[in-house]
């Protein structure tokens, strides 16, 4: 077939192009925001590494500004999707498995804003990186504390879950408001002093209360969900890995919430979160360990097989991984154990080994669009 002859060859390109483009912004989801996040904390991780050397800061600030330009990319095409495909947008919010991935663009938001305090200062400055940062953390947590609740509403009343339907995206959802509190704690010092800075610590720990229990009655679900139904298939292994985020996440904040305590709370009180964000930091880094070491079992005896084909659940790599680093470098902090300087360090090293990796094939993904077509499911 023949296209008319008054039909331009190049506007017949400009058309599939355009055409190839418009496809591939239909299949934008919010797990693309995984790479936000897993990116992010290569930058976060780094500011705060026991171990420094020469051109770590200026690295860690380029990966941080990498975030954040993926970050306002990514947040500009999923506007854009939403404006565009609206049924393909409410065919994701209503998905009982897309749905968990809701909870990635808060933690993307927080991670970036957490980044620019941490390392974007020295290029914005304090003042201007402070800013930002309110404006990040209050968007993340608005939009994290919305998924803590609606989507496990409507896994209550609109989905039809099976018994071996748990698996490590059900985190997802109510992890963010653990990670606006281990970024809230860096922004305590700027609030202004009395009932404001009360406020803000006292919602910081509501807020990991709240995903920590959460996060404690779903991974009993996936531990149950494994033992009854053995490991998952092959492209949900690496959601394993997400268990490590509000296990390493909580420890995270837990130690930056008793660092910002004493700018906002009585003496005792401040002491008091001191002594618990180590007791319980050591508790739950212990079984951050136990589960590491399954799920990395779990991923080589599938790697072993030839089923760990890529996909973007392969982010599931490195953000998890990446709060177990920030986890053991406050446990460092407060302890003065060089077990937990020699673990952060390795697992950075881990880290950022995974980044290179699942960053490289994400963007053979896009540039080949294996990773912009339809799935077939």
């Amino acid at each position: 077939m023949t296209f008319p002859p008054a039909t331009p060859r190049r506007l017949v390109g400009d058309l599939d192009h355009a055409s190839r483009r418009s496809g591939s912004l239909r299949q934008l989801g919010p797990n693309w925001f995984a790479a936000v996040m897993g990116t992010g904390i290569v930058a976060n991780a780094a500011a705060t590494l026991p171990l420094r050397f020469t051109g770590l800061r200026g690295a860690a600030t380029v990966v941080w500004a990498l975030a954040a330009a993926l970050l306002v990319a990514l947040s500009v095409a999923w506007v854009a999707h939403w404006v565009r495909f609206p049924d393909t947008a409410r065919d994701q919010r209503n998905h009982p498995v897309m749905s968990q991935f809701f909870g990635a663009p808060p933690m993307a938001l927080l991670t970036v804003g957490g980044g620019t305090l941490l390392l974007g200062s020295d290029v914005i400055g304090m003042s201007a990186a402070v800013a930002i940062d309110w404006v990040l953390w209050t968007a993340g947590t608005a939009l994290g504390l919305l998924t803590a609740f609606a989507i496990p509403y409507r896994m209550f009343t609109r989905h039809r879950v099976d018994a071996d339907a748990a698996f490590g995206g059900w985190l997802m959802p109510v992890v963010p408001p653990m990670v606006s509190a281990a970024m809230g704690a860096l922004l305590v010092p700027h609030t202004p002093a009395g009932q404001p800075r009360l406020t803000m610590i006292l919602l910081c720990v509501a807020m990991f209360g709240l995903s920590m229990i959460a996060a404690l009655v779903t991974i009993t679900m996936i531990w149950s969900r494994l033992v009854h139904h053995g490991t998952p298939a092959a492209g949900t292994v690496p959601t394993l890995w997400i268990v490590l985020g509000p296990l390493g996440q909580s420890i995270t904040a837990a130690g930056l919430l008793a660092n910002a305590a004493p700018s906002a709370l009585p003496d005792l009180y401040a002491k008091g979160f001191m002594v618990f964000s180590v007791i319980f930091g050591i508790v739950a880094w212990g079984f951050a360990m136990l589960w590491l070491a399954l799920a990395m079992a779990v991923t080589v005896k599938t790697a072993r097989a030839g089923e760990l084909s890529f996909n973007l659940t392969w982010w599931g790599f490195t953000f998890p991984l990446g709060t177990c680093v920030t986890g053991s470098i406050v446990l460092y902090t407060h302890t003065g154990a060089d077990l937990f300087a020699v673990t952060a360090v390795a697992l950075y090293v881990v880290l950022v080994a995974a980044w290179v990796v699942v960053a490289a094939r994400t963007a053979g993904g896009v540039l080949n669009g294996a990773l912009l077509r339809p799935t077939t499911s």
